[in-house]
């Protein structure tokens, strides 16, 4: 199995989330702060996880992944950030109480 393929769960449920999110109040002032969100949190993953990588850390098979790379970092880490920057706040949209949106 390649990550990409463990990957696409997560990133389905993430749509999904946001999605269900698009009624509610402010949806275009959360999806910009998440996008402001994911690109730091990208920038970090870039970062850390070259440093991680070039430390001898950990590994990725090669066969595992899609070839496309940040540095040393597979393509497929930063996808994790980007859908935690989406999923959460939409989530947290989600759960919150009606009453206490403003």
């Amino acid at each position: 199995m390649t990550y990409a393929l463990i990957v696409l769960p997560f990133a389905v449920a993430t749509a999904l989330l946001v999605l269900a999110t698009l009624s509610h109040p402010r949806f275009g002032r959360r999806m910009a702060a998440s996008g402001i969100t994911a690109g730091v949190l990208v920038v970090l993953t870039a970062v850390f996880d070259n440093l991680m990588i070039a430390a001898d850390l950990f590994t990725y098979p090669d066969e595992h992944l899609s070839g496309i790379r940040i540095g040393l970092a597979p393509i497929e880490d930063f996808s994790y950030a980007v859908c935690a920057a989406f999923a959460v706040p939409a989530l947290r949209t989600l759960l919150e109480p009606r009453g206490d949106r403003s």
